[in-house]
């Protein structure tokens, strides 16, 4: 009668359950750190990057389940912005001080091969020198009267074309591109408003 009670109150079967308790907190703790549940935000898209090895399947917007120690990089698919200030010539050879914004966005399709290829800063890298690229030469083809115009609509299209020609292939959406502010000297600018106001007359 003995012998069962010291085996019930402290012998190995006790020790047993301690070491399984023990090993129980140990993996629990080691998933946690490993962080396996990650959440992708509404105009997002999760780029998962194990060691280096990207995955072609991005993550929607959501909770998902992914393997241990994966890395999940947020991109966005929200429109963004970009405002571009420029020195670019007109067919004349006039320099203009020109100010647009492009109005774009990441294609989600595309978001593991652009982290891939090019990175997280893919908006400098891509983005912003095509912009400058697309401006100037569009701007070029025209002279400055067409900027006072009602050619500035189809410059403003025909640069956002020109644009998406350059960037649809690496994973970058038009949305628009506006010209806010076109700055000629002042000498150029009086003149060319008094030829388009002796046009309407």
């Amino acid at each position: 009668m003995s012998a069962r009670v010291l085996r019930m109150d402290g012998g190995p079967t006790g020790a047993g359950g301690v070491r399984l308790a023990v090993i129980g907190i140990v993996i629990l703790v080691l998933f946690a750190l490993a962080n396996p549940i990650k959440v992708i935000p509404a105009g997002h898209v999760g780029v998962k990057d194990l060691f280096g090895i990207v995955s072609k399947n991005v993550l929607p917007p959501g909770v998902h389940l992914v393997f241990p120690l994966t890395r999940v990089v947020r991109m966005s698919t929200q429109t963004q912005q970009i405002k571009e200030t420029a020195e670019v010539p007109s067919q004349e050879g006039l320099i203009m001080d020109l100010e647009a914004s492009l109005l774009f966005r990441l294609d989600p399709t595309k978001a593991a091969e652009i982290y891939k290829t090019v990175g997280r800063d893919y908006q400098s890298v891509v983005v912003e020198p095509q912009i400058r690229s697309a401006i100037r030469e569009i701007t070029a083809t025209y002279d400055a009267k067409a900027l006072y115009s009602s050619a500035r609509e189809k410059i403003a299209q025909e640069i956002s074309a020109h644009f998406a020609k350059l960037t649809t292939d690496r994973g970058i959406v038009t949305e628009a591109v506006l010209l806010r502010k076109i700055g000629l000297p002042a000498i150029v600018a009086n003149a060319i408003q008094e030829k388009l106001k002796r046009e309407q007359e």
